[in-house]
């Protein structure tokens, strides 16, 4: 190994901890935001200042060598240090000025964010945010989120949570498709219903059935995985369909169905890595979201939910 440790050039590290992680080239380089020539050069670049064949390539295939996998640990551990001296210059920052990300699903960042932002900006009109629709609570502890808008809570140590009002979901149709199928009156009228689903998930009709509506999945002729599109769906007049009140109720074209059914609910946790919450920034970004969510029922438990 002809390389020492002084030596090592970190974006070539970091390349190689990104073709680890991704499991080709082309899906390192996205990832890293670079073309695949840059990143197969800094590849190249590292093994021959290890002076080591890293990966070994069969046809198409990029496979790990035997020296490439006795250094991937010793590589992870230098990205989990990387990240968590990002996270420690990031919490030490004392003025309330730079970005702040956040993510949530896409259709609260479509829908109930952007009044929540402004109300931020008239506060403190220095923070630059950056929304990030994404479901993974992974996007904190990699860093490539600040605060995440999440329906399940993080299980992870170094992830605090503070739970917040549930979401509420209901059954929605345009206007212009309730004109054309009709107003159900109740429950039964829904059977030959077209509905909107949310692939892969098969539970909104097994839902719906515990609440006297006789749907089967042969009734759900359109599936998303997204629920801004789901939204966009029922606008279209394609169908009944589950969605967020907060979001569907902000449509004068868009029609509440059986609205003396009970609502489904989705709780809500505001969550943040452990060690930002130190940062004035970060805190008053989630402060300002606490206060637009709400506290659920359990904010005031002894449970990880509570930040402070």
């Amino acid at each position: 190994m002809s390389a020492t440790l002084s030596g090592l050039d970190w974006n070539q590290m970091r390349a190689f901890l990104a073709t680890i992680e991704a499991g080709s080239l082309s899906a390192a380089a996205r990832d890293l935001g670079l073309t695949q020539p840059t990143l197969s050069r800094q590849i190249a670049a590292l093994e021959a200042d290890l002076g080591l064949l890293l990966f070994e390539r069969v046809g198409r295939r990029l496979t790990l060598s035997e020296a490439g996998r006795q250094l991937a640990e010793h590589a992870r551990a230098m990205g989990a240090a990387a990240d968590r001296l990002a996270i420690t210059a990031s919490s030490q920052s004392q003025v309330l000025e730079g970005r702040v990300r956040i993510t949530a699903v896409d259709i609260l960042a479509a829908h109930v964010l952007p009044p929540i932002l402004q109300k931020l900006y008239s506060i403190a009109p220095g923070i630059e945010v950056e929304i990030i629709a994404s479901n993974s609570v992974d996007d904190l502890m990699r860093r490539e989120a600040d605060i995440a808008i999440r329906h399940v809570q993080p299980d992870h140590d170094d992830l605090i949570a503070r739970r917040c009002r549930d979401t509420e979901l209901a059954l929605y149709a345009a206007t212009s498709f309730i004109e054309k199928f009709g107003r159900p009156a109740q429950a039964g009228d829904l059977a030959e219903a077209p509905f909107i689903g949310y692939a892969p998930d098969d539970s909104v009709d097994q839902e719906l059935n515990k609440r006297g509506i006789p749907v089967t999945r042969g009734n759900f002729r359109w599936l998303c995985v997204s629920s801004l599109v789901g939204l966009e769906l029922i606008r279209r007049g394609l169908g009944v369909g589950l969605t967020f009140k907060d979001a569907a109720d902000q449509f004068s074209d868009l029609e509440r169905v059986l609205p003396d059914m009970e609502p489904l609910r989705a709780p809500v946790w505001l969550t943040v890595h452990r060690e930002l919450r130190t940062s004035p920034r970060i805190r008053i970004v989630f402060d300002v979201l606490a206060e637009a969510f709400g506290l659920g029922a359990e904010a005031n438990r002894a449970t990880p939910a509570n930040p402070d």
